[in-house]
């Protein structure tokens, strides 16, 4: 085992992969020459060369289809996006063709391409740099969505994101690339779609992913002081999402919170309330809590992000209204 951050990991991942698969290739902007705008691809422009690490100009419509085109013609490419708020720009490109291509050709095409970058809150970057969107593509058939909360899984999912045959969409935070772990040597990799029990505990369920998984881990800790068991589980994936997790969890503890950055419309916390008073409506002690953004556009002021934000406090006092305390 070695220490890691998570952009090393992510640096790590992605050179494996190019090793391993000469059709894999990484491209976006300043991926090369700078090294990555967080340094994600330290030293990639070196040991790969101008042919697969390659920058682009600030065109994320144009480099995301090309990146879709090459994939359709048997490369692996990984686009990166300084950050996701840019991706609408390329919005199109992600879900009319990498999404759809599959289905469209009858199975003729496929489209094995990662889109990765920066997702939601990461300081004062204000309301066009703030935004959350992972439930956006979760709702696209054909997108699989991977949002990891920490170096060890991030390694793992992204590699098995990039062997995938289906475009896939992985999500980090900013405020996570000076996060560190502890990091196998060896090679491994982790599956899609099944979450992970980061706690076991027996009055609530705390369900979340991403570095919101930091608020219910803490949350877990205020909470343990007041003689509170929560079971905290990690979604690590959102779509395929891994709902039979989270049912078994609210069976064993009648209750349920759920933690999302995201704003509270059609969101992933959306989805599994709905899916948990569809199957396990008959187990829970109170109706399902979500701690999500405010429904407002994130200030530039700390003051109100912090006002707009899941936070560790509105976590315990969504635990406690369950709880009926």
């Amino acid at each position: 085992m070695v220490e890691k951050q998570f952009r090393e990991v992510i640096r790590d991942a992605m050179s494996e992969e190019m090793r391993r698969d000469p059709n894999v290739f990484l491209m976006g902007e300043e991926v090369a020459e700078y090294n990555g705008a967080y340094k994600a691809s330290q030293g990639m422009l070196d040991e790969f060369g101008p042919e697969r690490v390659l920058d682009t100009p600030i065109s994320e419509l144009g480099f995301a289809g090309l990146g879709v085109g090459a994939a359709m013609n048997g490369l692996r490419p990984i686009i990166e996006f300084m950050t996701f708020n840019f991706s609408l720009v390329a919005i199109d490109q992600i879900i009319n063709s990498a999404a759809k291509i599959n289905s469209m050709s009858g199975g003729l095409f496929t489209s094995p391409i990662v889109f990765g970058g920066p997702t939601g809150n990461a300081g004062q970057l204000a309301a066009q740099h703030s935004q959350n969107f992972e439930n956006w593509y979760a709702n696209t058939p054909g997108l699989k969505v991977i949002v990891p909360s920490n170096p060890y899984d991030a390694k793992g999912l992204l590699k098995t994101a990039i062997r995938d045959n289906d475009p896939v969409i992985f999500m980090e935070s900013e405020l996570m690339y000076g996060d560190r772990a502890m990091i196998p040597e060896d090679e491994y990799l982790l599956p899609l779609g099944v979450a992970e029990v980061k706690k076991e505990g027996k009055d609530v369920t705390l369900v979340s992913f991403g570095k919101m998984m930091k608020i219910i881990d803490q949350a877990s800790e205020e909470l343990q002081k007041e003689g509170i068991s929560a079971e905290v589980i990690d979604l690590r994936t959102v779509r395929p999402l891994d709902y039979p997790a989270i049912v078994n969890s609210v069976k064993k503890t009648n209750r349920l919170v759920i933690v999302e950055e995201a704003w509270p419309m059609a969101s992933i916390s959306t989805d599994i309330s709905h899916h948990i008073q569809k199957n396990a409506f008959d187990y829970l002690d109170a109706p399902v809590a979500r701690v999500n953004s405010m429904d407002v556009p994130l200030a530039y002021s700390s003051t109100l992000i912090e006002a707009s934000l899941p936070n560790i406090k509105r976590t315990v006092e969504a635990v406690r209204s369950v709880l009926y305390l």
